[in-house]
C-alpha cells in the first residue's frame, strides 16, 4: 500500500490532480457547515434526529443521497448538485425524441456543448424553484427551526428571497466545482461530488453502530445489535461490494470478425475481436428514476388523508372507507412494506429497460459494424445482426435488472428482518453503495491510465 501511494506522488502531473481533486472536495464539504441565515442551528439538529427515522426523513434522505448533500437541506450547499443531474436527464430523455437535440447530439463536440449550455440555464430555473419550495416548506413549519423573526411580515418575503438566491448560487458553485475537477483534477466532477456526499455519511452509521453494539448473542434491549447480526452485517457488506463490482464489470462478449482486404499481394483483416456489451447497461438510473416516482405516491396520499382526516368521525361509512382507504396506503407506503417494495422492483425492470432502449440503439451499431467491414458470425450485416444485438440486450437486461433490484431492496429487508437502523443499512445496498463503487472503479482506471502512459504498474495490474 506504501508503494502504491509513493508511486502516485512520483508522478508530478497525477500528484497535481489528486491534489486539485481534494481540495475542491474539502471546499465542497465546507459549505454544508455554513448554515442559511435564518436557521436556528440547535433547532435544525433537534428536527434532524426527531425526522430521520421517520418515512419523510427516509424520502429526504433519498433526495439527499442523489443530490449529495444531507437531511435538512438548510446550508449555502443545501440543494447539492440535484438540479443539475435532473436537467442533465431531461436533456437526455429529449434528445431521444426531439430530432433537433438529436441531431445536436451528433454533431459532435460542437453539439454537446450546446447541449451543456442548455442544461445549466434550465438548471438555474431548477434551482430556483426547488429552493424556493423547500424555503416556504421550512418558513411554514410549525416548530421548525426558522426564526420567528424571520416568518412574518416583509422580513418572510425578503429573507426568503435571500435565502432562494443563496441555495441557487451555491448549486451553481457546484456545478462549476464539478466542471473544475473535469478539466484540473481527476475522475469524474459530478460522480465524485456525489460520491463525497455519501460517504461523508458513513460516520454517523459507524458511530451509531458501535453506540448500539453488544457482546451478547441475544441482546436484552431494544435496539442493539448482538454479535451475530454484526457477524451478518460485515458479512453482507462485503458480499454486496464483491457482487456490485462483478456485475459492474460484466460484460456479454459477442464475437464479431473483420472481412479480408486483398492489397496487391498482402490480406488484411480477418482478425476475430469482441463486442461487449455491459450486462448493467442503464447503471443506477433506474434506482434513481424508481426511488424518485415513489416519493409521489406517499405524499399524495399522505396529503389526501390529512385532507379527508374529518371524515373518519362521520357518521357516512362511505366517506369513512374512503378516508381509511387511503390512510391504509399512505402507511404501506410510509412503512416501505411489500407494497412498496413489489412497486420499487416493478418500476426498476421498466425503466431498465426504458433507458437501454435509449441510450443502445442495435441499429446503428450494426450500421456502424457493417460501415467498418466487420460481422458477426453467422449473421448477415444489417437488419439481422441488429435482431440478434436487440435479442441479447433484452437478455442480459433481465439479469441486469434482477440484480439493481436486489441490490435496492437490501437495505429495506436488512432493517426490516435484523431490526437495524435504516441510516446502518443503507450502506448494505441501495443507490449508495452502487454509486460509491462505481465512481470508485472509474477514478482507478483513470489513475491506472497515467501511471501505464509513464510507465508504472497500473493499480490493477496483476504483479
Amino acid at each position: 500500500m506504501q508503494k502504491l501511494i509513493t508511486i502516485l506522488f512520483k508522478v508530478p502531473e497525477l500528484q497535481r490532480k489528486i491534489l486539485m481533486t481534494a481540495m475542491f472536495l474539502a471546499i465542497y464539504r465546507i459549505g454544508f457547515y455554513i448554515p442559511l441565515p435564518i436557521i436556528d442551528q440547535s433547532a435544525l439538529e433537534s428536527w434532524q434526529k426527531m425526522i430521520s427515522q421517520g418515512a419523510t426523513g427516509k424520502v429526504l434522505g433519498t433526495v439527499a443521497m442523489f443530490g449529495g448533500t444531507q437531511i435538512g437541506m438548510s446550508t449555502i450547499f443545501g440543494l447539492g448538485i440535484m438540479p443539475y443531474i435532473s436537467a442533465s436527464i431531461i436533456f437526455q430523455l429529449l434528445a431521444s425524441v426531439v430530432p433537433s437535440l438529436e441531431a445536436m447530439m451528433k454533431e459532435g463536440e460542437s453539439g454537446r456543448k450546446k447541449i451543456n449550455e442548455y442544461t445549466r440555464y434550465a438548471a438555474v430555473f431548477l434551482c430556483l424553484f426547488q429552493s424556493a419550495m423547500w424555503v416556504n416548506y421550512i418558513m411554514t413549519l410549525e416548530n421548525g427551526f426558522v426564526y420567528t423573526a424571520y416568518r412574518t411580515g416583509w422580513n418572510s418575503f425578503w429573507w426568503g428571497t435571500v435565502c432562494v438566491l443563496v441555495m441557487t448560487a451555491g448549486t451553481i458553485f457546484l456545478m462549476w466545482i464539478g466542471e473544475q475537477i473535469d478539466e484540473y483534477g481527476i475522475g469524474n466532477g459530478i460522480s465524485l461530488l456525489i460520491m463525497a456526499g455519501i460517504l461523508a455519511r458513513m460516520p454517523n452509521a459507524l458511530i451509531d453502530l458501535y453506540n448500539n453494539s453488544t457482546t451478547e448473542l441475544n441482546p436484552s434491549r431494544e435496539g442493539q445489535y448482538g454479535i451475530i447480526t454484526i457477524v451478518v452485517l460485515v458479512a453482507l457488506f462485503v458480499a454486496v461490494i464483491v457482487g456490485v463490482i462483478a456485475i459492474t464489470e460484466s460484460q456479454r462478449r459477442i464475437p464479431t470478425q473483420s472481412a479480408k482486404h486483398v492489397r496487391g499481394r498482402r490480406v488484411y483483416g480477418g482478425t476475430r475481436q469482441y463486442l461487449p456489451l455491459k450486462v448493467n447497461q442503464a447503471g443506477v438510473m433506474p434506482i434513481i428514476f424508481a426511488s424518485s416516482l415513489l416519493m409521489f405516491p406517499y405524499f399524495l396520499l399522505s396529503s389526501i388523508r390529512n385532507s379527508t382526516r374529518t371524515w373518519l368521525n362521520s357518521d357516512n361509512a362511505w366517506l369513512s372507507g374512503i378516508a381509511n382507504l387511503f390512510g391504509e396506503a399512505s402507511d404501506a407506503f410510509q412503512k416501505q412494506g411489500y407494497a412498496y417494495t413489489l412497486c420499487y422492483i416493478a418500476l426498476i425492470y421498466f425503466f431498465c429497460y426504458f433507458w437501454t432502449a435509449i441510450t443502445f440503439n442495435p441499429k446503428d451499431m450494426a450500421e456502424n459494424l457493417k460501415d467498418y467491414g466487420s460481422f458477426i458470425p453467422g449473421y448477415r450485416p444489417g437488419r439481422r445482426t441488429a435482431d440478434y444485438l436487440e435479442k441479447v440486450m433484452l437478455r442480459i437486461t433481465y439479469v441486469g435488472a434482477a440484480f439493481l433490484s436486489l441490490v435496492a431492496v437490501i437495505p429495506s429487508v436488512v432493517s426490516g428482518l435484523l431490526s437495524v437502523n435504516y441510516t446502518v443499512a443503507s450502506f448494505l445496498g441501495g443507490t449508495g453503495l452502487l454509486i460509491v463503487i462505481s465512481v470508485c472503479l472509474d477514478l482507478v482506471q483513470k489513475i491506472d491510465s497515467h501511471l501505464i502512459m509513464r510507465n508504472y504498474t497500473g493499480l490493477m495490474s496483476k504483479r
